[in-house]
């Protein structure tokens, strides 16, 4: 099989879609002034506080885990506590870092179905323990779209600002497919961020269809002080900063960020229909953004990797996970399930 073919382990196998790479190589011509100061560092943060209505602080890192994980430093002191689900991604697949960045913050794990908090379980968190020798709470990190594929309503993040409020908690969102719930849910993206309480956003470019760049947007610009140095002592700060804010532009300008994540969605959906037209095919969770969880026997699981598929099935709690992304094909999802049907048979 030809190592270039689509594959639906992960947005991130994507490459660059047009509008991020037109501009990166319009930004490419002459020269710029280093670290942010230049005229694309400057037209992407404008943007940014365009569309989501508000002037917030805008900050690029190279990857999501940087992202999550200095800003959640920002938000808490070592002696402070993050309360997450057990499935998120700060907890399951980032070594560790959202600790390490803060020099010790520890992740308070709570439950919930589909991947997403609620505020009876973040209470029981919260009220567990109030003593000196336990961490303080201190943030609420939740997902959209969850790790699990599933999206929070604005009524369930309402919710949690209820509860965040009361115990005085910041809540920070990772916006890993963040593009993905807005194109699903059809609301603004403020609606969806700081007019529902979060403070601070993750905002994935690289699933998106960058080649890297994650921003951080402060909606409490408070919280954003001296963030810059931040991000610069973890060897987050670009001296070539336009390269990531250039193509971040060329997605906002031409709603490239938002097309690629209806298509993305859309192929989504598609896949899950065709997934149900098989019997013995179990679908997982709702399907709800861009990922399709499914549980499959061990010997098609097996026949399709004998055939050189990627996906991942160790994300979640079991099954096989399939990620569509901004240049998913109807052709290649046809593939997939026809292999699926014949390892079946």
């Amino acid at each position: 099989m030809n190592s270039n073919l689509e594959q639906f382990a992960s947005d991130n196998y994507a490459g660059i879609c047009p509008e991020a790479m037109d501009y990166m190589i319009k930004a490419n011509q002459g020269s710029a002034p280093a670290y942010g100061n230049d005229e694309w560092t400057q037209k992407a943060t404008d943007y940014f506080r365009e569309l989501f209505e508000i002037d917030c602080e805008v900050f690029f890192t190279f990857n999501g885990t940087a992202a999550n994980s200095l800003s959640l430093a920002a938000l808490c002191q070592s002696y402070h506590s993050v309360i997450c689900h057990e499935t998120a991604h700060i907890e399951t697949d980032e070594c560790g870092a959202p600790e390490f960045a803060s020099n010790g913050s520890k992740l308070l794990l709570a439950k919930g179905e589909n991947g997403k908090l609620t505020p009876q379980e973040i209470e029981s968190v919260i009220t567990k323990r109030a003593d000196i020798h336990y961490p303080k709470p201190k943030v609420i990190s939740i997902t959209q779209a969850t790790e699990l594929g599933t999206l929070y309503s604005i009524e369930e993040l309402l919710d949690i600002k209820k509860v965040a409020h009361k115990y005085q908690l910041k809540i920070h969102m990772d916006g890993a497919r963040f593009a993905n719930a807005v194109a699903a849910m059809n609301q603004s993206p403020a609606e969806m961020s700081w007019k529902s309480g979060v403070d601070v956003l993750c905002f994935c470019g690289t699933k998106n269809g960058m080649a890297l760049g994650e921003a951080i947007i402060f909606f409490n610009r408070a919280l954003a002080e001296d963030f810059d140095y931040r991000c610069k002592q973890a060897g987050q700060l670009a001296s070539k900063m336009r390269f990531i804010s250039a193509p971040w532009l060329g997605l906002l300008e031409t709603d490239a960020w938002l097309k690629n994540a209806q298509h993305a969605n859309q192929c989504a959906a598609y896949l899950e229909n065709e997934l149900l037209k098989i019997e013995g095919v179990e679908i997982m969770f709702p399907r709800e953004a861009n990922a399709v969880f499914v549980k499959l026997p061990e010997q098609v699981i097996n026949a399709l990797k004998a055939k050189n598929w990627l996906f991942y099935t160790f994300i979640g709690v079991g099954g096989v996970r399939f990620m569509c992304s901004w240049n998913t094909t109807k052709g290649r999802i046809d593939e997939l399930v026809g292999d699926i049907k014949t390892g079946l048979g």
